[in-house]
């Protein structure tokens, strides 16, 4: 085991939360000191799911024995997220949250979507977790609001274009596999539903929407984005077309350089001569991007891959805890496709 800050995660019998604690427990610069779980207290994590192989005990959640870490992911759905990062803040230790609760700055918008806060004396007080937007500030965090997946893949597609002030109008249209639900949403959900099928849901209510506004709305492209997800018969993956209005003429070389200058030096956003498909990145936290002027319409079209399970979550977290303890951001990570498919059990 690697002698390094210890970490707990909290919820690890989710989806997400399972694949943050494979990830962590052979982490380089991590110590996974205990998975809990309020549904599965008392199950082996390698028993619930087999093939992440971490051989430790489900805890029920107890902040007076599991806050004595240097660290938390906290994968609770958004409402029950709050309070338990709240308790783990109050006690100095440094929380990723994969939930909802601290991603929005606006409170009566929050309010909106979500509801009552569970910690409102915290509000405002988390750093948006995408390191390629917030790198610097994610370093000295105490507190990170892990992005959704649909925000992490959206945002990386149309933060060069709202940086350069080209975004008018923007349609995002999203597709996920069925673990995007979570494991609870999917354990009911019965195979025929999803299977050999296609289903848009939240449409014109979905919650990630707000975010995506957000995030570019700080960038400079003040827009009310037309976001549609869909359930696609897949277990993980995720793509979004965006189809964007420029607010002037552009071109295919403009759009290049663009891209080219915005991740250059990232090491897990992939620019891609082709359009990608979710195949491309699963099980790694790569982002693959493909931008091209759509000369017949005059649009600029972007089409964004990535893992909704990985980068669109566990591994998007670890990539902050990274940040935050000042280790290299790659490490446990891989820093291209090859290097995480080779050393995936």
């Amino acid at each position: 085991m690697p002698s390094g800050p210890s970490v707990v995660v909290a919820g690890a019998s989710g989806y997400a939360g399972a694949l943050a604690a494979r990830i962590l427990h052979r982490h380089p610069g991590f110590e996974l000191s205990a998975v809990t779980s309020r549904s599965d207290a008392g199950v082996r994590l390698d028993e619930l799911y087999p093939h992440h192989r971490v051989p430790l005990v489900l805890d029920a959640f107890d902040v007076d024995t599991h806050a004595d870490v240097d660290a938390a992911i906290v994968a609770y759905p958004h409402g029950a997220s709050a309070p338990t990062v709240s308790d783990l803040h109050e006690r100095g230790v440094k929380v990723v949250d994969l939930s909802a609760d601290f991603r929005l700055r606006d409170p009566q918008v929050y309010g909106e979507w979500y509801g009552e806060h569970g910690a409102p004396g915290l509000f405002g007080h988390a750093v948006y977790g995408l390191p390629e937007l917030y790198r610097d500030q994610v370093r000295d965090a105490h507190i990170v609001a892990n992005p959704g997946c649909y925000p992490t893949a959206t945002i990386l597609a149309l933060a060069p274009l709202a940086r350069a002030g080209l975004i008018d109008d923007v349609i995002v249209d999203a597709k996920s596999g069925v673990s995007g639900a979570g494991r609870a949403a999917t354990q009911k959900t019965h195979f025929v539903t999803a299977d050999e099928n296609v289903t848009p849901y939240g449409v014109a209510k979905h919650r990630h929407a707000p975010e995506i506004d957000q995030e570019l709305g700080l960038l400079g492209a003040d827009v009310t984005t037309t976001f549609t997800p869909h359930l696609m018969p897949l277990d993980q993956g995720e793509l979004v077309s965006c189809y964007v209005i420029p607010s002037r003429s552009t071109s295919q070389a403009e759009l290049d350089e663009l891209y080219a200058s915005a991740y250059a030096d990232e090491p897990f956003v992939e620019l891609a001569r082709t359009p990608p498909g979710v195949r491309d990145v699963r099980d790694t936290n790569v982002c693959r991007i493909h931008v091209v002027k759509d000369e017949r319409t005059n649009k600029v079209l972007v089409f964004s891959a990535i893992d909704n399970l990985w980068k669109g979550a566990a591994s998007q977290a670890v990539q902050n805890l990274n940040l935050m303890f000042g280790l290299d951001e790659t490490a446990g990570l891989g820093d291209t496709v090859g290097d995480l498919a080779e050393t995936a059990p």
